[in-house]
């Protein structure tokens, strides 16, 4: 079972001969099917795609529900199936995780997969370099223009923390952790006062979360080893606040029901005190930390 957006860029690559896929064949539309029956315990699910004997081979250590999760935060259309079957209340929970995961995406809902094939078929729907921006937590994240909330017609809410100072290692990995009620999805970046050179990505879907390093902040890098191109001064730029440069804390959560103000709370709660975290030069880095270790190149944080 193959994720979606690599599926899409094999239209747009060449071989050593000049051939193209995209030459006989063109991407219209990128359809999701959905069992509506089934997409609520799926979602909630631990299970890797081995365990239900969906894998691309030995080595694929995907998760159901990040192979979910892909297929439908980049589906122009999604088919929720079986809603007879499924019911109202699982229709509903259904059509609350789909919108939390892909807020431009059409929603048709059906049984036996009965859909008119003007609806998936010559509709022209699919753009690649569009397709990135799918994702609710993108939208919310980067604030795509043409976003238009969906809260009102699904029921579904999303909020952005956002905020300078470091966070508290030991306290932020519990709240990221822990439970977060109504929560559906959540992705973002932020950063740790014992390791102030460190991008930390989180991302939840479903009941699976994540925790990685996905780079360094501008701020720890050498002024002369900085991009000198416009638009990567001009981002360095937008970013940049002192004391703390380009560190930032970006987190967005998306959901049904959630209780934003206690949620919010809490993460205030695991932010360094500004009397112990005056900048960057006078950081409490023998905080406990019990992160893993995030490995450059060259050794470990």
């Amino acid at each position: 079972i193959s994720e979606p957006l690599p599926v899409a860029a094999t239209f747009d690559f060449r071989d050593e001969f000049g051939d193209s896929l995209s030459d006989v064949a063109r991407l219209d539309t990128m359809v999701t099917v959905v069992d509506a029956a089934n997409l609520l315990n799926d979602y909630a699910s631990h299970d890797f795609l081995s365990d239900r004997g969906e894998t691309m081979g030995e080595e694929d250590e995907r998760s159901l529900v990040h192979l979910l999760t892909d297929q439908i935060e980049f589906a122009d259309v999604v088919i929720l199936n079986k809603v007879d079957d499924a019911g109202p209340d699982k229709v509903d929970a259904a059509r609350k995780i789909i919108r939390s995961l892909n807020a431009d995406a059409e929603i048709i809902e059906t049984n036996q997969s009965h859909v008119a094939a003007d609806k998936i078929l010559d509709t022209g729907l699919f753009d690649f370099d569009k397709a990135h921006e799918h994702p609710m937590w993108a939208k919310e994240l980067y604030g795509f223009a043409d976003h238009v909330p969906e809260t009102e017609e699904y029921g579904v809410a999303s909020y952005v923390y956002r905020a300078r100072a470091p966070f508290i290692p030991e306290k932020i990995l519990a709240v990221l952790n822990g439970d977060m009620p109504g929560v559906i999805r959540a992705k973002g970046h932020f950063w740790i006062a014992t390791r102030p050179e460190w991008v930390a990505e989180f991302s939840l879907a479903g009941s699976l979360s994540s925790i990685k390093p996905v780079g360094t902040w501008w701020a720890s890098v050498a002024r002369e080893r900085w991009p000198e191109h416009v638009a990567a001064s001009d981002y360095i730029k937008q970013h940049w606040a002192e004391p703390w440069g380009d560190r930032r804390q970006e987190l967005v959560f998306i959901g049904a029901g959630i209780d934003w103000p206690a949620l919010k709370a809490r993460l205030d709660t695991c932010l360094v005190p500004a009397v112990l975290a005056v900048g960057p030069e006078a950081l409490p880095l023998d905080l406990a930390d019990p992160f893993p270790g995030w490995r450059h190149a060259g050794g470990v944080a």
